[in-house]
């Protein structure tokens, strides 16, 4: 770790990585108390930080805050549908985040001089992985640590009802694609609960790496 810190420093601020990293949960229940705008936009600026091909940063988030949230959930889980909802106090976040991945900005990007070797500028069908979706996940990701490093719950879940009229209500371009939502905001002690998931075995690194080939 060539970062100007003495060995001693650098193992620590590695033991507060791995501590963070470990310790971050996804987070289903929230109290209704508001986060600081400011606190908001650190968790944006670290998030931007993510890893970009070309520095292209092609990624929006929409961010709706307190009251605001109803718009979201009075179309993705109307009314008439909670009261089978498992998760009450998810409804409590007090922002609703959600990561937008802007394809053209990576075309434009790549159209630039100094990438306009690659092809890539072409259009959306020359590349090979749609960058713009790989890149605004690690900047989702990033965004999440750095919920948890802060003291705050986080859950990152699909938008899996009424997206169109979504879009429409928040004037969100149909170029753009949608990620999912992003939860934010004090955990609620005592409530919220594991998800259905949670029971199964974490892999092992021996399960996950193809040493030297598949």
């Amino acid at each position: 770790m060539d970062d100007g810190r003495r060995p001693a420093e650098a193992w620590q601020a590695l033991n507060e990585f791995k501590h963070v990293v470990r310790s971050r949960r996804m987070t289903r229940a929230f109290s209704t108390e508001s986060v600081d705008p400011a606190l908001v936009d650190s968790l944006v600026d670290l998030a931007s930080r993510a890893p970009s091909a070309g520095k292209t940063q092609g990624w929006h988030l929409v961010v709706l805050e307190g009251e605001q949230t109803r718009r979201f959930w009075d179309i993705s889980l109307p009314v008439a549908k909670r009261s089978s909802f498992r998760w009450t106090h998810l409804l409590d976040a007090p922002i609703i985040a959600l990561p937008l991945a802007d394809a053209s900005a990576y075309t434009n990007r790549y159209a630039e001089p100094d990438k306009a070797q690659t092809g890539l500028g072409a259009g959306v069908d020359a590349w090979p992985v749609p960058y713009w979706t790989v890149d605004t996940s690690m900047s989702v990701m990033t965004f999440l640590l750095a919920a948890q490093d802060a003291g705050l719950g986080a859950l990152f879940f699909g938008v899996f009802r009424n997206e169109a009229a979504l879009r429409v209500e928040l004037s969100i371009p149909a170029d753009l694609e949608l990620l999912g939502a992003i939860a934010l905001g004090y955990r609620l002690g005592g409530a919220g609960g594991q998800g259905r998931s949670s029971h199964r075995e974490r892999r092992s690194p021996d399960q996950i790496i193809h040493r030297n080939g598949w």
